[in-house]
C-alpha cells in the first residue's frame, strides 16, 4: 500500500483550519499537532500519514490554505508501515483511486531533473565519447553504456512537463540545456573522433565499411519513431508510479546520445550522408519524446480524474 508523511510547519491562525481538513479525511492516520513547537519558521507543527490514493485532495486543501507559502509543508514516501486495520479500510473505501499518483510528487521528481547543473554536460560528453568509441569499434555494449549514461531524458521529460502545465521558463530551461548540452558533445566528440581517425584507432571492420551499429543509429524509419513514442509512453507512467527499472528501459531504448555520436563520428571520417542521417535520427528522437511526453501527461491526469470523478459519484 502506497502511503506518504506529510509535515507542515503553520502558522498559528491556519492551524484549526489545517487540523480541521486533516481530521476530516478517513484517509488521514496518525495525526500529531504540537502547537507552538515549529522554530524557523515558527508556528504550530502538524505531522500525518496519508494513503497514497487520496493524498492529492488532501495537498489540494492544504496548498489551498496557503500553507506552503505562509509556512511550510514537506511530502516523503513512506517505505514501510504497520498500520494495521486502519490502512486497510482506507483503501477499501478508495478502490481503483487508492493506486493513484500523487502529482505533488510526480512534478518534484521531474522537476528535480530539471536543474542543469555543471554535471549535466559532463554526464552528457562522458556519454557522447562512450558512445563514439562503440561505433568506431561495433561495439552494441559500449552503445547501451552511453545510452545509461547519458542524462537527456530528464531534460526532455521536463521540457514535457512544462508543455503540460504551461510553463514557458521550464520549456526554454529544457530546450536550451538539451541544445547547448548536445553541441557541446557533438563538438568534444568531434575531436575525440578525428584524434581516433589520426591514428588509425578504428576497428577494421569499421575501416573497411562495416558499420551494422552505426548503420543502425543513422538509418531513421517507422520503427524509430514508434520505438521512441513507446518509450515516452513508458517513461512517464515510470515516472510517475516511481519505477526505476521501467525508466532505465527508458534509457536502453532511445537513440539520443548514441545519434549525438554517430553525427560527431560521421563528420570527423567524412561519411555525410550518414552524419545527416544521424542528425534527422536525433531530431526525430527528441521531439518524438517531448510530444508523447507532454500526451501522455495529460491523457494520466484526465484518466485519474475521471475515476476521482466516478468514485464520487458512487459515494
Amino acid at each position: 500500500m502506497d502511503m506518504i508523511h506529510v509535515r507542515v510547519v503553520s502558522p498559528a491562525d491556519l492551524t484549526d483550519q489545517v487540523e480541521g481538513i486533516l481530521a476530516g479525511s478517513p484517509y488521514v492516520l496518525n495525526l500529531i499537532v504540537q502547537r507552538g513547537a515549529a522554530r524557523n519558521p515558527d508556528g504550530d507543527a502538524v505531522a500525518c500519514d496519508v494513503v497514497g490514493g487520496a493524498a492529492n485532495e488532501v495537498l489540494r486543501g492544504l496548498r489551498g490554505l496557503g500553507v506552503d507559502v505562509r509556512g511550510t509543508m514537506v511530502v516523503e514516501p513512506v517505505d514501510m508501515a504497520f498500520t494495521g486495520q486502519a490502512s486497510e479500510r482506507a483503501v477499501r473505501r478508495l478502490g481503483a483511486l487508492a493506486n493513484a499518483p500523487v502529482w505533488d510528487q510526480v512534478e518534484a521528481r521531474i522537476r528535480s531533473e530539471g536543474r542543469y547543473a555543471p554535471s549535466f554536460y559532463l554526464y552528457l560528453v562522458i556519454a557522447g565519447l562512450i558512445g563514439s568509441v562503440g561505433i568506431v569499434t561495433n561495439s552494441q555494449i559500449l552503445i547501451v553504456g552511453a545510452m545509461v549514461v547519458g542524462p537527456e531524458y530528464g531534460a526532455i521529460v521536463a521540457v514535457a512537463l512544462g508543455i503540460d502545465r504551461g510553463e514557458r521558463t521550464m520549456i526554454r530551461r529544457g530546450l536550451t540545456a538539451l541544445g547547448a548540452g548536445l553541441l557541446l558533445t557533438i563538438a568534444v566528440t568531434f575531436l575525440f573522433s578525428l584524434l581516433i581517425r589520426g591514428f588509425g584507432l578504428e576497428s577494421k571492420a569499421f575501416q573497411k565499411g562495416l558499420r551494422p551499429v552505426s548503420d543502425l543509429i543513422n538509418t531513421p524509419n517507422f520503427f524509430s519513431v514508434a520505438v521512441a513514442a513507446l518509450a515516452g509512453v513508458v517513461g512517464i507512467v515510470s515516472l510517475t508510479e516511481a519505477r526505476t527499472s521501467a525508466l532505465l528501459g527508458v534509457f536502453i531504448s532511445v537513440t539520443t546520445i548514441p545519434a549525438a555520436a554517430a553525427i560527431s563520428v560521421s563528420t570527423a571520417f567524412a561519411s555525410w550522408s550518414e552524419a545527416r542521417g544521424s542528425l534527422i535520427q536525433l531530431l526525430v528522437n527528441i521531439a518524438v519524446l517531448i510530444v508523447v511526453g507532454a500526451a501522455a501527461l495529460r491523457c494520466q491526469r484526465a484518466l485519474w480524474r475521471r475515476v476521482a470523478l466516478r468514485r464520487a459519484r458512487q459515494t
